[in-house]
């Protein structure tokens, strides 16, 4: 497999960045965990149904969104009263990659470019998903943004990774599925964006119209 979309200057690129889930992993697995085992976990931990709650856990996950408590494994153990790294770890063999993830990885590994994994899960839920799909063997180095105490989603997160890595903004592609974490790693001034359309596996693409889009990291190898 080699590199060839055209939205990818690679000749001007040294460093590749690329979320975890929904970009290499198939969000397929943290849909199921947080919209179907962890309600009825809930429910049965307070003698309610599934759909009795399934509305109030929505309303406790927005509210959280986009702040690094939503992706923090020891705030929802508390907030819900769940063990979430023993359910994690009890559903691990559903972490599966996205189609052709991998030979998406070898590629930019085979080019010579620095290649990091920058994800906002939460150390724990990280070593779960490495320890599931070897990730730390296809990239040079594994971030989480609570190393930092900020999620990607914020300025001050860029502003420590960034520095930290020695990376120029300028000559790097981020891959990522959310647009608000896209939206502020170009306002950082990250020259390079591609949005991921189809996250999850079982649903059809979301089409992107602020960035750059392909369904997956798929579309950017040749046959």
């Amino acid at each position: 497999m080699e590199m060839a979309s055209p939205i990818v200057p690679w000749s001007e690129i040294d460093t590749v960045l690329v979320d975890m889930d929904g970009t290499l992993l198939d969000l397929a697995f943290d849909n199921f965990f947080w919209m179907d085992l962890i309600p009825s976990h809930y429910a049965k931990l307070h003698q309610l149904t599934k759909e009795e709650v399934r509305d109030r856990l929505l309303e406790r996950y927005r509210a959280k969104e986009g702040t690094l408590a939503w992706y923090c494994i020891d705030h929802w153990t508390e907030a819900l009263g769940l063990d979430i790294r023993a359910l994690k770890r009890a559903n691990r063999h559903r972490i599966k990659y996205l189609p052709k993830a991998v030979e998406f990885l070898a590629s930019v590994r085979a080019q010579g470019k620095r290649l990091l994994l920058v994800t906002n899960a939460h150390r724990d839920t990280l070593a779960i998903k490495v320890g599931q799909t070897d990730l730390d063997k296809r990239v040079d180095g594994l971030i989480s943004s609570h190393d930092f105490h900020f999620p990607k989603e914020t300025q001050q997160f860029w502003t420590k990774f960034v520095a930290r890595e020695n990376i120029d903004p300028q000559r790097t592609l981020f891959i990522e599925d959310s647009v608000e974490v896209l939206q502020n790693a170009r306002a950082f001034g990250v020259k390079f964006l591609i949005a991921i359309q189809k996250p999850d596996s079982r649903y059809p693409a979301k089409p992107v119209d602020l960035f750059p889009a392909v369904d997956g990291v798929a579309d950017l190898l040749s046959d």
